[in-house]
């Protein structure tokens, strides 16, 4: 991963709450906590579009500067407001300080590829597994292949591939996807031929038949 595609500029703010937090929403910055490794969270604000880009990412690694410093920091949570979009939605940041070569606890996305055999379908039990991982080294998601599969056939945590170092955190015998032959669906129960007559009106041509 290349950090200058992720390199940030900070400023350290000296007001908090949510007013301070308001007046920098609107003037297009992102609260934010930098914290770890025995430090002082520092507090901080950082331009919102750039941090919209940069979090669409799962546990992004961002190169901040700092006090004219730089330093690595992992995203570790985004508060984000329920009822907006875009890069408005975004309130706050948690950041972590990481250094290179330090290894850290994420949980990573599985992605699913390929198609299981014909006529059956996949449930997907794990949407994501914990690994602990090279910071610089952390995979935008692990990879399934479920490419040809046949009924009952499964992947466990253990059978997914890892990057290189990692270490798998989940149980290994956590089910992550199964495959399974649908249930078919119940069929309604077949209309009688003919014309259907309400039970009121049958009676009342019964009655007016044997009038006649």
């Amino acid at each position: 991963m290349s950090t200058d595609d992720n390199r940030l500029a900070t400023e350290t703010r000296t007001s908090f709450g949510k007013g301070a937090a308001r007046k920098l929403r609107a003037v297009g910055k992102v609260p934010a906590v930098l914290y770890g490794h025995g430090t002082e969270p520092k507090h901080l604000a950082l331009d919102a579009h750039e941090v919209f880009l940069l979090v669409r990412r799962s546990n992004a690694i961002l190169d901040l500067q700092v006090e004219g410093a730089s330093q690595l920091a992992l995203v570790k949570d985004v508060q984000r407001n329920p009822v907006m979009q875009g890069v408005e939605a975004i309130e706050h940041l948690d950041l972590l300080i990481v250094q290179r070569g330090e290894k850290v606890v994420v949980d990573v996305p599985v992605h699913l590829e390929g198609e299981s055999a014909a006529g059956t379908i996949h449930n997907l039990e794990e949407t994501s597994l914990s690994i602990e991982v090279e910071a610089l080294h952390i995979p935008d998601a692990l990879t399934v292949s479920i490419e040809g599969l046949e009924e009952g056939a499964h992947v466990l945590a253990r059978d997914v591939q890892l990057p290189s170092g990692a270490t798998l955190l989940t149980d290994p015998e956590a089910l992550v996807v199964g495959i399974i032959v649908p249930a078919a669906p119940a069929l309604e129960d077949e209309a009688p031929e003919g014309d259907v007559v309400p039970s009121g009106e049958a009676s009342q041509e019964t009655d007016e038949a044997a009038a006649e």
